[in-house]
């Protein structure tokens, strides 16, 4: 295991974590260039097999990524210090912007604003739509798969969990390739998992037994959601924001679909993982259940049972990083997952078009399709998701450049 100094840890990993906008593509390319090409603290094939261990996994890759290369450097403290050091800064805006937006999200002009970014988010949405399928769609079965998983979510209202289930045995099985994946013969002596189970499984329960204690329902109903979020995270956040809106909008009652949207795109401008969306968003249901101290225990919920998870995945697979990566059944019931991801972004995008670009939204009878009333078409939305178009897709702006100027072009249209 290589050797860092302590002040260079939180230097090195400061550094990422206040600067990693863009997503988990130019986090992962931040962290590259500031590991492997400047400092030289991994080599290159240190860190793609790293990269893809934690695309194995559920929960935010680029999270991850950074908790593994700090144990790698630094055992497990250089992984707390990592990991923590990737969220806080995000975690620390968010609850910033919740409160605000919470206070002051009724106001006409931020509505203005917001109705911009909501026109914006469809194309990023979109975006990430295209970049995972060009990488997971190689096959007519990964095809299949993308879209049986659109029409079980879009049309029928599968439950995520089971259609992640059944596409990870499908591709389990239709997918895996014996002969082209390396396995390794070398025996490495490795630790036992089960001091590492124990304790992050008990750290990860301790508030949900708590609020049990406390009887706590909003808390504990919370808690218990994020929990079973944080296992199905496959494929980034995109891919379970419909599973998230369908259970706190509908299910729960929550929020609003338009606060889960605006939800998204304050997420997109933050450094720090998107699965920071979770804590934006259980703080908008603490503050309407209870106000601003509910609001803030809340986000700290959400954070504590979305993220120690990610510590728990890596402090355990770590070790046996070869051995996954060498497993052919497992990788191809990963590919599987990943192919059936595409389908799930492409509901997610086509939901919160439907949302954005129409006032009135309905329900296909005997389907979960919605149904947009036509003459309902809000045109000051159709111009401003052209105008997103054109400036991510021709212009090749940047997301934060592209959300303040469509915030800005919101207020502009709302005030004429």
């Amino acid at each position: 295991m290589s050797e860092i100094s302590t002040r260079s840890l939180f230097t090195v990993f400061g550094r990422i974590g206040v600067m990693s906008f863009g997503g988990p593509a130019a986090q992962i390319g931040l962290m590259h260039k500031e590991l492997v090409e400047d400092r030289s603290l991994l080599t290159e094939q240190e860190f793609l097999r790293a990269l893809s261990l934690c695309m194995l996994l559920p929960g935010p890759e680029a999270m991850q990524l950074a908790t593994y290369a700090g144990w790698r450097l630094r055992g497990v403290f250089g992984g707390l210090v990592a990991g923590l050091l990737f969220v806080v800064p995000g975690a620390t805006v968010i609850l910033a912007l919740a409160l605000i937006y919470a206070k002051f999200g009724n106001v006409p002009l931020v509505q203005g604003a917001f109705q911009g970014v909501k026109a914006a988010v469809i194309i990023i949405v979109l975006q990430a739509l295209v970049k995972v399928s060009g990488k997971a769609l190689k096959s007519s079965t990964a095809w299949m798969l993308a879209g049986g998983a659109f029409v079980a979510l879009f049309l029928f209202d599968v439950p995520y969990p089971l259609v992640i289930g059944a596409a990870g045995m499908w591709g389990g099985i239709a997918l895996v390739q014996i002969d082209a994946v390396q396995q390794s013969s070398a025996i490495t002596k490795r630790p036992s998992p089960l001091p590492v189970i124990a304790l992050w499984g008990a750290l990860w329960a301790a508030p949900i037994v708590v609020l049990m204690l406390l009887d706590h329902a909003f808390l504990l109903d919370l808690s218990l959601f994020f929990s079973k979020l944080a296992v199905v995270t496959f494929g980034g956040a995109y891919a379970v924001l419909a599973y998230m809106t369908q259970t706190v909008v509908s299910d729960y009652g929550w929020i609003t679909t338009e606060q889960m949207i605006d939800a998204l795109g304050l997420a997109e401008t933050t450094p720090g993982p998107l699965i920071l969306v979770t804590q934006f968003v259980a703080m908008l249901a603490g503050f309407a259940q209870g106000g601003v101290p509910l609001a803030i225990a809340a986000g700290a919920v959400a954070l504590w049972v979305t993220f120690i998870p990610c510590f728990l995945w890596i402090f355990l697979a770590a070790p046996y990083l070869d051995i996954i990566s060498d497993r052919p059944r497992i990788v191809a019931a990963l590919s599987g997952i990943t192919a059936a991801v595409v389908g799930v972004i492409l509901n997610l995008a086509l939901w919160f078009a439907v949302h954005v670009l129409f006032r009135t939204v309905g329900s296909w009878p005997h389907s979960a399709a919605p149904a947009p009333v036509l003459t309902s078409l809000d045109l000051v939305a159709v111009i401003l998701v052209c105008a997103a178009a054109i400036l991510l897709l021709w212009l090749r702006r940047g997301i934060a450049e592209t959300l303040g100027v469509m915030a800005v072009a919101g207020v502009c249209l709302s005030l004429l």
